[in-house]
């Protein structure tokens, strides 16, 4: 079977009706549960999740979110993005806020041109490899987040859940076992959530509408196949994702405790 066929197969596995969280004005939050392990053990569902800006959520979201009765809130975005967009509203449900910035800038700064030249696949294949060359120990520290005591159910997030989101959603995946082209599947359910982004976005919010109208399409693609040539390097250099995350400075004694918590079977 090609990549493509089996891509379209793991696809519709992974649209499980508990899958996507419903929400008004936040798109991407989904659930990892289900996705199995290579030993033969599946992600417990309600129990780990990932999502763009919660910063948007309307009470009626908040309501929604409140029923997952989440304790952990793991926020990937850069020092500017919380001043000017907010953060996740501990106000009015507080849990355990953790803001660990993985990068320290957006690439919305680099030259339009030279990206707009780039196809999808080069352009975030460059930009993920520039983020765990550049910023290992962070990603570390968002993952030991979630390897700690009383930490679950929790959520982790950027602006659109996508880049540095799918990125440790890949660490997490790859770590516990789920088999590569699963976590390839399930970074690329967040093109429909691009397309309901945007259709929310030209209702409600014309500043983001036209900021995604105006961005590079590299900026809003989910390529599968950044995804799996990011795995092939991991694999190349580390031997493995839990390798990488293993020299990222995240101990095997971390990695186990998360899976005696997170995996049923």
């Amino acid at each position: 079977m090609s990549p493509d066929h089996e891509l379209h197969d793991l696809l519709a596995a992974t649209r499980h009706p508990q899958r996507l969280v419903a929400l008004d004005a936040v798109h991407n939050f989904r659930d990892l549960g289900g996705y199995p392990t290579a030993d033969g053990r599946s992600i417990r569902w309600r129990t780990l999740f990932r999502a763009d800006g919660l910063y948007r959520l309307t009470p009626a979201d908040l309501e929604v979110v409140r029923g997952l009765q989440l304790r952990t809130v793991i926020d990937l975005r850069t020092e500017q993005e919380i001043t000017n967009y907010g953060r996740f509203p501990l106000e009015y449900h507080p849990i355990t806020f953790h803001h660990v910035p993985v990068i320290d800038s957006t690439w919305h700064g680099l030259e339009r041109d030279e990206i707009a030249t780039r196809e999808p696949a080069d352009f975030l294949e460059w930009a993920y490899l520039d983020m765990l060359d550049g910023t290992p120990d962070r990603f570390a520290r968002a993952f030991s987040h979630l390897c700690e005591a009383e930490v679950l159910p929790a959520v982790f997030h950027c602006a659109a859940g996508k880049d540095r989101t799918g990125v440790l959603s890949m660490m997490v995946l790859g770590a516990l076992g789920v088999p590569d082209e699963i976590i390839v599947a399930d970074y690329a359910l967040t093109s429909e959530a691009t397309d309901r982004m945007r259709e929310w976005a030209r209702r409600s919010a014309p500043e983001l509408s036209k900021r995604l109208d105006d961005a590079p399409a590299s900026f809003l693609a989910s390529v599968p196949e950044a995804m799996r040539r990011i795995i092939a390097t991991v694999n190349g250099r580390h031997g493995s994702i839990r390798g990488m995350v293993r020299d990222f400075g995240v101990t095997d004694a971390e990695v186990d405790h998360l899976a005696s918590v997170l995996l049923d079977g």
